[in-house]
């Protein structure tokens, strides 16, 4: 089983987003280094804890910090950008680093209204268009346009024998059933909804349509996940998600809290009601713990492959919850 890192560089109250970023790097140093298969960027824009609006532009430096792990989005904002610029920028990337390019998409705004507005140039980017745009995407990258196409002719540089890897992200049966239909990989977002993702993936590999770029349907579950020493510290790290999961609902931006901080907040009944709702979404314990429980999604949801983002208080337990993950899945030794 493949095990992965979504890194959403998050911002620690205390730190400045260029600390983040920093973070960002050493932890993909490291994450080569343990064996992870793979490195994926997230996009946000004008959120307090999250550090990357441009995970593009991080990704052409994650490529030089590391050597084997390959490095992608997890994803870019597709209907914000051209196809045929997205397709440049990942060839650009793919031409730097052969062999190792993910190129994640997906259509969610990354951001409140206001944000998507500003980001799209004063006009609110829909996702209406955004299958004809992924299958354009397609075709720019592999050079395949169909006789008749006005862009047929354009040539998308920098050429090269190799293609970045496709993959469509998503958290509901829509995007699982557009992969299918483009015949394209799919992640599913189970961090963001914990409800329905085994039937959305088994339904993508029962529909799937082969493709020249990809013959058999292929599969990642992206999960939310605090690792630690033992069942009791991991609780303890995860009341900082949990206070951060309550700034979302009430819509203050803020960094992510500190443990010192989560653990002076109470909450009120109804808000342990809500945080209690929340929990679905994370896998939290021991390292033989979060392995079972990751192992079993694996099992159920039919993937192939499993990805972890995890955010804590301190950037430490942070890179701690992953070296202990790579420990419980014995990942240099799959190396």
């Amino acid at each position: 089983m493949k095990l992965s890192i979504l890194d959403q560089s998050p911002i620690i109250s205390g730190h400045s987003a260029a600390q983040a970023i920093e973070e960002t790097l050493k932890l993909a140093r490291r994450a080569d280094e343990l064996g992870f298969y793979r490195y994926w960027l997230a996009e946000h824009h004008a959120i307090a804890a999250l550090a990357d609006p441009c995970p593009e532009i991080l990704l052409a430096r994650l490529g030089s910090e590391t050597r084997r792990i390959r490095v992608g989005t997890g994803g870019v904002l597709l209907p914000y950008y051209s196809a045929f610029k997205v397709a440049e920028i990942f060839r650009m990337l793919e031409a730097l680093y052969p062999g190792r390019i993910d190129l994640g998409i997906g259509r969610a705004p990354g951001g409140d209204q206001r944000t998507a507005r500003a980001v799209g140039g004063g006009g609110m980017p829909t996702a209406e268009d955004f299958p004809e745009q992924v299958w354009e995407l397609i075709h720019h990258l592999d050079g395949t346009l169909p006789d008749g196409h006005p862009f047929k002719k354009v040539r998308v540089q920098p050429e090269g024998k190799t293609a970045p890897e496709l993959w469509l992200l998503g958290s509901s049966e829509y995007s699982g059933l557009l992969a299918a239909q483009l015949g394209v990989r799919f992640s599913f977002a189970h961090f963001i909804n914990a409800q329905g993702g085994d039937v959305v993936m088994r339904a993508y590999k029962a529909r799937y349509q082969s493709s020249g770029r990809e013959p058999r349907p292929h599969t990642s579950l992206c999960c939310f996940v605090i690792c630690a020493a033992s069942d009791d510290e991991a609780e303890r790290l995860a009341r900082v998600v949990d206070l951060r999961r309550l700034h979302m609902a009430l819509n203050q931006d803020l960094p992510v809290p500190t443990l010192d901080e989560a653990e002076k907040r109470s909450f009120s009944g109804e808000e342990l009601q809500y945080i209690r709702g929340q929990r679905p979404r994370a896998v939290i314990g021991s390292p033989q713990a979060c392995r079972e429980k990751l192992l079993e999604f694996a099992a159920k949801f039919s993937a192939d492959e499993l990805m972890v983002l995890t955010i804590t208080g301190d950037y430490a337990t942070r890179l701690a919850s992953y070296e202990l993950l790579a420990q419980a899945f014995e990942l240099s030794t799959a190396g």
